[in-house]
């Protein structure tokens, strides 16, 4: 059986005056459909380029990447953007939305890109924010939410192309414990509904949530194992 993501000798190097500064060394990982995954690291680890990479917003310079049976490694910046719109939701710390659309509009964006009818895409988009807790705050602006309901506007967004793998960049980093807790409670909904989450975080409470914690340290994976220490609230 084919991997959803097959990463196999993968090094970044980026080049700084005459110095090169190599941020993944060599990495191999392999992730499958439907799994939840939390990459784990220190600052300077690579996690953070790793999620570049998986995420196709930075391309490799050595090494093969596939996703989704597509070779990722060898992509113009084109194609990429093509696979990112259709492959990937991405769910970041700092929301991301614009502020001057309600929840509805902000989470119907993606599908103007993928040519979806108006009509269509806001009631694609009604059924998700719905299955994230928020029917009563389609018509709300972001300054007229929360943070925690900000957070959950932006993985309605994440999930509105229907694609393989959401990654998620330190999704609670500007939350509260206990907002933090309900949206860790929501991915774990939504990895039980079958999508692929692939978080990024250097929090340990946080990373005890997903199935399988790949840790990272000065560009290698150092550990990568199920977790044992899953947290039931």
């Amino acid at each position: 059986m084919s991997h959803l993501i097959d990463i196999k000798g993968v090094q970044k190097i980026y080049k700084l005056g005459t110095e090169l500064i190599y941020a993944l060394k060599h990495i191999d990982l392999y992730i499958d459909k439907g799994e939840y995954v939390a990459l784990m690291g220190p600052s300077g680890s690579g996690k953070s380029t790793l999620m570049n990479v998986i995420g196709c917003l930075d391309s490799v310079s050595n090494g093969t990447y596939i996703l989704n049976g597509q070779d990722v490694s060898k992509m113009t910046e084109a194609d990429l953007a093509n696979v990112r719109n259709k492959e990937i939701g991405f769910v970041f710390q700092t929301f991301n939305l614009l502020p001057r659309m309600d929840a509805l509009e902000n989470v119907a964006l993606p599908l103007i890109y993928a040519g979806v009818s108006k009509k269509e895409r806001l009631q694609i988009a009604e059924q998700i924010l719905e299955k994230v807790g928020l029917k009563d705050r389609i018509h709300h602006k972001p300054n007229e939410l929360s943070g925690g309901q900000r957070q959950r506007v932006a993985i309605a967004r994440s999930l509105v192309n229907n694609p393989s793998i959401l990654l998620a960049d330190e999704p609670t980093g500007n939350l509260d414990s206990k907002t933090s807790v309900e949206i860790m409670e929501l991915f774990q909904q939504i990895h039980e509904s079958g999508n692929t989450v692939i978080l990024v975080t250097h929090e340990e409470d946080i990373a005890q949530y997903a199935k399988r914690v790949v840790r990272l340290r000065d560009g290698v994976v150092e550990t990568d194992g199920l977790n044992k220490l899953i947290k039931h609230y």
